[in-house]
């Protein structure tokens, strides 16, 4: 039992951060329903609704927990960064959600065709609130699965991955909007804060620094 703590004791945070988060945004579901700001731009009136992309929408749960879950097994380092990517920016996400209740009024009162896809985006509708909506963590997690993937090294030599994920990351991009669950204003912050973090996470490498910083501050000799 000792040995598999030890082996697996870094999943202690990611379930930690799951069981907040999922408490936060349920309590965020059922309170933010009528008293919301509104968020709307002109050119999300000349998005068209395309029911299709309800795919590459749901895909993403399965997107971000697998590249979660790779890194993992296969990498400490990479895994704590995709986790400090991810934790962050959802973190932002819920204290604006909670300070500035938001949603929005694209979704339609009727569904132009009938089929499979417009099904499931009803489905989607019917359990998902049009609130707590900015930025998108669609978009962000989306982001933060490619920049994790394409900045690994076990992906150095797998072009076809790399090149599949971001497929993948942009057609989810696109998804919550033509399946009207998003604004571009949420699109583009989403973008903004991911772009913010890639900086943080992966060049400016914060979150090794201070490790690296407080093992060095630990193997100085104490005086006195």
């Amino acid at each position: 039992m000792k040995e598999f703590y030890q082996k697996y004791k870094h999943a202690i945070p990611l379930i930690i951060y799951g069981v907040i988060y999922l408490a936060w945004f349920t309590h965020l579901e059922r309170t933010v329903t009528k008293d919301f700001q509104v968020i709307h731009t002109f050119i999300d009136d000349y998005i068209p609704f395309c029911e299709v992309f309800v795919v590459p929408y749901f895909l993403w749960f399965a997107y971000v927990a697998v590249t979660v879950l790779f890194f993992f097994f296969k990498d400490k380092q990479d895994y704590y960064r995709i986790c400090a990517f991810l934790f962050t920016g959802m973190t932002i996400f819920l204290v604006i959600s909670t300070l500035f209740p938001n949603g929005h009024d694209l979704r339609l009162s009727n569904m132009p065709r009938d089929n499979v896809f417009t099904h499931m985006v009803t489905a989607l509708w019917n359990t998902d609130t049009p609130t707590n909506l900015w930025p998108s963590i669609h978009v962000y997690n989306s982001l933060g699965a490619h920049f994790a993937i394409a900045k690994s090294a076990q992906f150095e030599n797998k072009k076809g991955i790399r090149i599949g994920s971001l497929v993948l990351c942009i057609s989810i991009i696109l998804s919550t909007m033509f399946i009207k669950q998003h604004s571009v204003f949420d699109v583009i912050t989403g973008i903004i804060l991911a772009l913010v973090m890639y900086l943080l996470v992966y060049h400016v490498d914060v979150l090794f620094a201070m490790r690296r910083r407080k093992s060095e501050n630990s193997s100085k000799p104490q005086i006195g």
